[in-house]
């Protein structure tokens, strides 16, 4: 995981500048919530409609009651049209939980425009969508029966683990899991420096995703997938249903940078690269955490240096660090007592000359 410490420490360097932030491969946010805390506008791109529901919530600022006042308006008022009936939704949810899900859903969907409360709204039920069960429903966290919190188990696993279980998804009081949720977000009265229409659904590989950014950005902090890693889309299913996909696995890859070899990953990252270094601003530094996953026996410097010079901009390497160990952050696989080992990371830090 890409932790907040890591843009907290390079946006502490350069608060003096002012800077303007962007994250071509913004994930959920993470660089942004730091420049919100330093006060400094920040602009995100990602090709995932989750991470952009999520990113968003980042820069959004309304009081607590707002969000959990919509969705029981909401859960009153829709009807909903469209409640799955496979094998999985009925093992996942009770149908009354269902039913208050798939309300919140349609309802979102047909929002004419979002405000701050309908984003926090949003990104709490992604984030309360599947989880673990807890051992007293007050307690309860999630929606769903026993699933991991991170990724989304694919239908068929799911629906014979909870039959080989015994497992029954248990009524959740939605309202309650969602006032839970957003109570625990932190700053979320507080005024932010960005606007939520600041993270853009994009490629970063292509030009036309960066039209919509208005302020030359001065500082690049980002995080790009590592080398191997190719599941998000899949692992991620259930949110995007959620958002309006399928109610099942989409096993497209979708937009993202090309792992198909060492070299055409290295084009596909130059490629955004190049485009990150249009920016206007005088200055421009580009702060970037970047790793290879285990089982691909590459040399992620070696990748790193040849996006660099794929992307025909004149960068300069000021600096490589290793990363503190992705260990740190793997909380639930060592809850669920995986071997897998995490990647070996390294931070770059290069300047446009």
């Amino acid at each position: 995981m890409f932790p907040l410490e890591y843009p907290s420490k390079v946006l502490r360097k350069h608060k003096k500048d002012n800077p303007v932030v962007l994250d071509p491969f913004c994930g959920r946010g993470t660089t942004l919530f730091a420049a919100r805390n330093f006060g400094l506008s920040a602009w995100g791109i990602d090709s995932s409609p989750v991470a952009v529901a999520i990113a968003k919530a980042k820069l959004a600022a309304c009081d607590f009651e707002a969000p959990i006042s919509l969705a029981s308006r909401l859960i009153v008022d829709t009807k909903p049209n469209d409640i799955p009936d496979t094998p999985f939704f009925r093992a996942a949810y009770h149908p009354r939980t269902l039913r208050d899900i798939c309300a919140l859903r349609e309802s979102l969907l047909l929002l004419n425009q979002d405000t701050d409360a309908s984003v926090i709204l949003r990104a709490a039920i992604l984030g309360c969508l599947h989880g673990p069960l807890p051992k007293n429903i007050v307690n309860a966290g999630y929606f769903s029966n026993q699933m991991p919190r991170t990724y989304a188990s694919k239908p068929d696993y799911a629906v014979r683990f909870w039959k080989e279980r015994g497992l029954k998804p248990l009524k959740i009081d939605v309202l309650r899991v969602l006032r839970r949720k957003i109570e625990r977000l932190t700053g979320l009265p507080q005024k932010s420096p960005s606007s939520t229409a600041q993270v853009l659904h994009g490629d970063a590989q292509l030009p036309k995703s960066f039209e919509a950014i208005t302020s030359a950005p001065s500082i690049i902090i980002t995080s790009p997938p590592y080398y191997g890693m190719r599941t998000y889309v899949q692992d991620q299913w259930l949110r995007s249903w959620f958002l309006g996909g399928p109610s099942q696995v989409d096993y497209s890859a979708g937009p993202q940078l090309d792992h198909g070899s060492r070299n055409t990953f290295a084009k596909s990252l130059g490629a955004v690269w190049r485009n990150v270094g249009q920016s206007l601003s005088d200055t421009l530094h580009m702060y970037v955490r970047f790793g290879i996953i285990p089982s691909a026996s590459v040399n992620a410097k070696d990748i790193f240096r040849n996006s660099l010079e794929e992307s025909g901009i004149n960068w300069r390497l000021v600096s490589v660090r290793a990363a503190d160990s992705a260990d740190a952050g793997k909380r639930q696989a060592n809850q669920m007592k995986t071997d897998s080992a995490a990647a070996v990371e390294f931070d770059f830090h290069v300047e446009r000359i």
